[in-house]
């Protein structure tokens, strides 16, 4: 004859199979892991990459504004100083609903800039107004 299964506190029986054993652990595993997910920092889990920065500016030697009585952009770029350190940086500004003409007009930019163009810094932003201007400066990286 086999033996009567263990008997707890109050007399109850003890019957734990192996699965709810394993059941309970992973619950508290789960748990533990929610809750030091729910203390952590609203950081990624992810290594630690360095911040981003602006990219370097440096102070501009030539400016060209778009408007009347300016030269051509590439009359003036031609103009100006051949130094391989200096950047042409492209800033086109655009009113609520004209982004998609601010678009061409820094395509249009780039195009008339020619081979210095070719590693324009480009920025596009919402302005008071539409305009555009092109700044030379010691900035290349």
């Amino acid at each position: 004859m086999s033996e009567p299964p263990p008997h707890g506190l109050y007399g109850a029986p003890i019957a734990m199979p192996w699965q709810t054993i394993l059941a309970d652990l992973a619950l508290i595993l789960f748990m533990m892991t929610a809750a030091a997910l729910a203390s952590a920092p609203d950081t990624p889990l992810l290594p630690k990459a360095p911040p981003m920065a602006p990219s370097a500016r440096g102070e501009p030697i030539g400016v060209w504004r778009d408007g009347p009585g300016s030269p051509d952009l590439s009359e003036w770029l031609a103009q100006q100083a051949r130094d391989p350190r200096l950047r042409v940086s492209i800033l086109v500004r655009y009113l609520p609903g004209h982004d998609e003409a601010a678009l061409a007009r820094a395509a249009a930019l780039v195009a008339k800039s020619g081979p210095r163009g070719a590693g324009a810094r480009i920025v596009i932003e919402p302005g008071r107004e539409d305009g555009a201007s092109v700044v030379l400066a010691y900035d290349a990286e």
